[in-house]
């Protein structure tokens, strides 16, 4: 039973090669996902907090 098991498992190099190298792109395709989920998100601080200082703006020019 434990060599029908054995021999089940794949030990290909070349498979745990490309799983490797599949792994570090997709590593490395996270860590710009996470930089660019942090650009947007200061974009986004920055640009509400550019429509509240104008609506602020037009709120002091409307007549009382």
């Amino acid at each position: 039973m434990a060599k029908a098991l054995l021999g089940h498992l794949n030990s290909d190099a070349r498979t745990t090669t490309a799983l490797a190298v599949e792994n570090r792109r997709l590593r490395r395709r996270v860590v710009d996902l996470e930089a660019l989920v942090l650009r947007l998100q200061a974009d986004n601080d920055r640009l509400a907090t550019a429509a509240r200082e104008a609506e602020l703006l037009v709120e002091d020019l409307q007549p009382v």
